[in-house]
């Protein structure tokens, strides 16, 4: 009788140690901490904002190329991260977040978001994008290179004060970078 029981044991253990398996491999994707891809997007010529003469300071000028209008380097939250991020206006009223020289870690879910929080380093500044507003520019297109996101039409990226490259899954910030002038 007590052969019986075993083997059922034995079984439903294994089974329950085979789901398991596959929750966590479906879950955390080890493998993406091997895996990596460079996109280099065609990103905009930037230049810094000079008003013209006779214009007040500060007022925006036409230009044939991107206005920058917000830039600082990636912090690493996370992910060992590295690279440039930029806030551009494009000559057609459009705003762009371009990620330059990106160095990162892939991840099972990882997007760019534009923020109005503030970066914080270290383990402080890994949980506090989604503690207020952001919008989501998209799926990070790759671990390396450059990247250019578009930001929606209908933002106001004066409303906006950071970037972050946020793991949707986890809920945490691989890195963050505060734009200013």
């Amino acid at each position: 009788m007590t052969r019986f029981f075993r083997k059922p044991a034995v079984w439903a253990v294994a089974a329950v140690l085979a789901v398991g398996l596959a929750f966590g491999l479906y879950w955390f994707q080890p493998w993406k901490l091997l895996t990596s891809n460079t996109v280099n997007d065609a990103a905009p010529v930037v230049v810094a904002p000079t008003p013209a003469p006779g214009t007040p300071s500060g007022a925006p000028t036409p230009s044939p190329v991107a206005v920058l209008l917000g830039e600082g380097a990636l912090v690493t939250h996370e992910h060992d991260s590295s690279g440039t991020v930029q806030l551009v206006r494009l000559p057609d009223g459009r705003h762009q977040v371009i990620l330059r020289n990106l160095a990162t870690s892939d991840g099972p879910d990882l997007r760019v978001w534009l923020t109005d929080q503030p970066v914080l380093p270290g383990r402080d500044g890994w949980h506090v994008f989604d503690d207020g507003k952001h919008v989501e520019l998209g799926r990070l297109k790759g671990t390396h290179g450059t990247q250019v996101y578009d930001v929606p039409a209908n933002t106001d990226p004066a409303q906006f004060r950071s970037v972050t490259i946020w793991c949707a899954r986890f809920k945490v910030s691989f890195a963050a970078a505060e734009l200013s002038m």
